[in-house]
Parts: C-alpha cells; structure tokens; sequence
C-alpha cells in the first residue's frame, strides 16, 4: 500500500453511489489516512439506468469517519463553469490546503453520430472537459508548492477499443488524456504530479448480464474489473511512492 501522510487532504468528484468507482477511491484513501472531500450530483445519477438513493451519497461520507478521517463532501454541478472555485474554497474553508484531486465526476449519455446535436455535445464537454479543467486550474491556483501535489484524472479505453454508441463521451475522455500530457509539463514547477488511469470496463452495476459475460470471456484475466482495481493504482499513485510518476496514462484493464 502506498503510503499517504495523515495529514493529506483529498478531493475525490462523482461520489455519489456505494457500487462506484468514486466511492472505492474514497475508501481506499482513507484507510491511507487522507481527509477525504467529496462531490456528487444525484440529479444526473437519478436519469442513468443505475439510479442513485437519496441518501448514498451522505452514507458513503458516514463510512468513511467510521474508518476514522475527516470526512465532508457536497451536491456540486461540475456543468457549472462557477463551481470549480467556489468548490476548492469550501474545501479549504472545511479542511485547509489541498493536496490530491481525483476528477471523477463524468458525464455519459449513449449517443451515435447520426444522433449526436450540439447540447449533447455541449453537455459532455461541461462536465468532462472544462469543469475538470477548471478544478485543475483552481487547485494548481492555491496549492503552495510544497511536495505531494497530485492531480489524478479518469479517462477511458476508447484509444484502444473503438466506441461507436458514446461519440461525445470517447472525445471528451480524449481530450482529458491530451490535457493530462501538458498539465503535468505545466505543474512540475508546483511539484504537482499529473497523471490519468484508465479503469477498463468495471462492474459498477450498469452491465447486462450478456455484456458481462462477454467480457469475461475476452478478457485475458478472465474476470470484469472491480472498482477496487483502479483504486489501487490511484492510492498508489497519490502515495509518496508515485513522485516521479508524472503525465501518463495508465491503463487498469486486466489485459483487455
């Protein structure tokens, strides 16, 4: 386990179901010791086939002090171009300088070329694209420069696998990867670390049951991911032990 100081603040965005990916990295940066804050948007998870309770989002917060940190987090519209700043000062205001962002949070509605318009695009880039920016552009803002800075972003495998159905989605992750390349260059001086992982195709509840085992038979490994496999990697690259690890994406796909 990569070790993470107590002391460390963390924002982890899209924290709003137990089955998540969100909520795994909240976990896993817990049981590191880390302050965790997090963000999530039920009104977007209430039109997703998985759907979110109303009260997920806080019992997930309610775990992580059981595990013994601080822990705080907010309903936040990442679509709106004003809530990366004011985000970043509600966590200094509730736990003082920030040291790791996890951008989470995502945007994903199916939509093929023929059906693609521009409000769908422009929902897409809201979120994926310009509030992640954003958020990084706002953390890098008050960071102080001191050692640890780490900013880890969520892309997808549509580099390696085609996706046809989710157009805006593929472009968008496309865009953050590109990004994650120059803003590593950008921070270095900071002492702020970027990188991206890539999850592949985990089990959060959204997979039929054909689609699933459809992939445990491509997968070499012969299983679906799990949340807790990019969790790992992402505590890892949050710990002291990932500092020299900086612009790359890193693919957590079980060989897929």
């Amino acid at each position: 386990m990569g070790k993470l100081k107590s002391t460390k603040v963390a924002i982890v965005t899209g924290v709003s179901r137990r089955i998540g990916i969100g909520a795994a990295i909240a976990r896993a940066l817990a049981e590191a010791g880390t302050t965790v804050f997090t963000t999530y948007y039920r009104p977007y998870d209430a039109g997703m086939v998985w759907g979110s309770k109303d009260s997920e989002a806080e019992s997930i917060l309610d775990e992580l002090r059981e595990m013994g940190v601080q822990a705080s987090g907010v309903e936040a519209d990442l679509a709106d171009p004003a809530v990366p700043a004011w985000l970043i000062e509600q966590v200094r205001q509730t736990f003082g300088p920030i040291d790791i962002l996890v951008n989470n949070a995502t945007h994903d509605e199916e939509a093929v070329l023929e059906e693609m318009d521009a409000d769908c695009l422009d929902r897409h880039y809201a979120v994926n694209v310009r509030g992640t920016l954003l958020l990084c552009r706002e953390f890098a803002r008050v960071h102080d420069g001191r050692p640890g800075g780490r900013i880890i972003n969520m892309t997808s495998g549509n580099s390696f696998t085609p996706m046809p159905g989710n157009l805006p989605y593929a472009a968008t992750k496309g865009a953050i990867e590109s990004a994650t390349l120059a803003l590593s260059a950008a921070l270095a001086p900071k002492k702020i670390t970027v990188n991206a992982v890539d999850p592949g195709a985990t089990d959060t509840g959204w997979m039929s049951d054909e689609l699933r085992q459809e992939l445990v038979e491509k997968t070499p490994l012969g299983r679906i991911g799990s949340p807790l496999d990019a969790t790992r990697l992402i505590r890892f690259l949050a710990s002291d032990e990932g500092e020299w690890i900086t612009g790359q994406i890193i693919r957590s796909r079980g060989g897929l």
